[in-house]
Formats: structure tokens, sequence, C-alpha cells
């Protein structure tokens, strides 16, 4: 593919994304299609299916420059997109999540809303635009779809039929797994990252990322009390998370225990780590926060995956 400056110029990628697509060969078939789906706004369909979303996973970054993965929850029509260009967001952080102190004005968010049981989800990023008691609107930045690969099946309901809230027992910090944490790790086959690269502000195809994270129990691998190790799987090729990663070697991931409704999010520095055409993700721990039964959901596995390859 060509690379002169108009092309670069009309590209939805950063050089991040670009340099590790060019890398693994698929550049230019990417640039075939990814500038007509990658938009600048929410289509009608993206609005009204994040309109009947009861969770929704969320990316921010705190005053250190920290990111975190978190998940919001709320009945159906809590967020609402009452403009192509806007979302709005009628709750609060769950109990505990590091999302409370990172929602400011004017700061960049990542979001992901993902259905399970239809194996769907739409990817968002933008900056706050409003931030009222019970929640806030974000001026959206980029919106796009994702293929449903790695996402396993489930249902869903809620864990307390009367309110959202729950005070947990406890919310555990550390810089380090404990064993509680290497087991949810051990056993999952679900979690999510953030990524952020925000050079220049001005431009989309920066700011703050959130995507989710598949693949058989196991997948995960806990080298040490202080790393994590995973398979990156192809998926679109736009290699929105590795880009970021290869140019602010950070991310935040966030474990949900479905079953128990235990969240343990994680940040800290990250690495590619490549053999041939195949690259493992590496993350070096820095803080932990562990909360027990803070998500009021449960989502059960319904047609398990037989494969990720």
């Amino acid at each position: 593919m060509s690379s002169s400056p108009k092309n670069e110029m009309a590209t939805p990628f950063h050089a991040g994304e670009l340099d590790i697509q060019e890398r693994l060969g698929v550049r230019e078939r990417v640039h075939s299609y990814a500038p007509r789906f990658i938009r600048d706004h929410m289509t009608d369909r993206d609005r009204e299916f994040f309109g009947q979303l009861p969770y929704l996973v969320v990316g921010s970054v705190d005053r250190a420059g920290r990111p975190w993965a978190s998940m919001m929850v709320g009945r159906p029509g809590f967020i609402s997109a009452p403009d192509p260009k806007v979302l709005s967001v009628a709750a609060r952080p769950l109990f505990g999540d590091p999302l409370a102190e990172n929602i400011t004005d004017k700061t960049p968010m990542g979001f992901l809303g993902i259905e399970f049981h239809r194996r769907k989800r739409v990817r968002l990023n933008g900056k706050t635009l409003s931030i009222g008691a019970d929640g806030f609107q974000i001026a959206v930045d980029q919106a796009f779809g994702n293929c449903p690969r790695y996402i396993q099946k489930r249902d869903f309901g809620f864990a307390d039929d009367t309110d959202y809230v729950q005070t947990p027992p406890s919310v555990t910090h550390s810089r380090k797994l404990g064993q509680a944490a290497h087991k949810l790790i051990e056993g999952a086959d679900t979690f999510f990252i953030t990524s952020v690269f925000s050079e220049d502000t001005s431009d989309r195809s920066h700011g703050v990322d959130v995507s989710h994270r598949g693949g058989a129990a196991g997948f995960v691998r806990v080298v040490d009390e202080q790393t994590l190790s995973f398979p990156d799987y192809s998926g679109n090729n736009h290699f929105n998370t590795l880009g970021n990663i290869l140019l602010n070697p950070v991310a935040g991931l966030l474990f949900p225990d479905f079953e128990t409704g235990d969240m343990l999010y994680i940040t800290g520095g990250a690495g590619i780590i490549w053999d041939g055409d195949d690259r493992h993700v590496r993350i070096t721990i820095e803080n932990v926060i562990r909360v027990e039964r803070s998500l009021p959901l449960t989502l059960k596995v319904t047609d398990q995956i037989s494969s990720y390859k």
C-alpha cells in the first residue's frame, strides 16, 4: 500500500497500529475495508445496540497515567445515544472500581458494548462531554463493530433484583497476585484489556481503547505473582491494543468472576513477545484491586467454544 501523505492522513489508525499491520502483512487488506467501517459517529444500529445492554465495559486512565478496565451495570436503557455523536451512561461505577476516580472533565475513555449470548460487540472511544451525579456523557471520536471470534456464549441475569448496588465484604489492594487472584485468572475464559495512546489528542485514532479477550480456561498464564502472559489470537487485524502497547507499554486488565461476582482489576507494564507471526502479551503487575461480590450479574456459559484457533 502506498504510504503517501494523503493515504496516511486518511487512515483511521495511528503509527503503532500501522507498524504491526505492516509487520504481519495485513496492512493493505485492512485498509481496503476498515476506513469505511471505523466511523466518527454511531450508526442507528449502534445506538440501538447500546440502548438494550445491561452492562458496559469501560476503559479509563488514572491521574498517574495508568489504564484500568471496568464494567458498569444497569437495567437496559441505562445507556442511550441521544445523538450519533453522544453516548449517555446513567449509572455509577461498581463498589471499589477505580473508574469512580477516573471520570473527569474531557478525559479520554474507551467503551465496549458486548452481547455474550449473540456474540456481538461494538467498540467506541471518545472524551467526557459532561458529568453528573448519576452518570456522564461522552463525545464520540470513533465507533466500529468487531467480529464474534473468541466470545464465549453466556446468558445473563441480575444477581440482585431489587438494587444494582451491593456492599462487598472486602476490597483488597496489593502490588502482587494473591492465591484467590491466581485461581480466578487461571480459570478465566474471558477478560478485558485497556490500552492508551494519546500523543495527539486532536487525532481521533489516538485515545483509550478497551477490548475483549477470550480463550480456553488457562489461556492466561500466571508466570509469577507479578507477571502474566497470554497469546494474542488473530481477530480483525486492526491491532488497536497491540498498537497502543507498542507506543505506550502499559495496560489495564479486568477479570470478572461471572459466578461469584468478584472483580479483579490489574494495571501495569505491557510488552509484546514475538515468535515469528505468533505473539504473546506480557504484563508486569504494578497494582491489583480485588473486590468481592461487586458485580450484580450472573453470566452462565451456554454453548462452550470448542476451538480458539
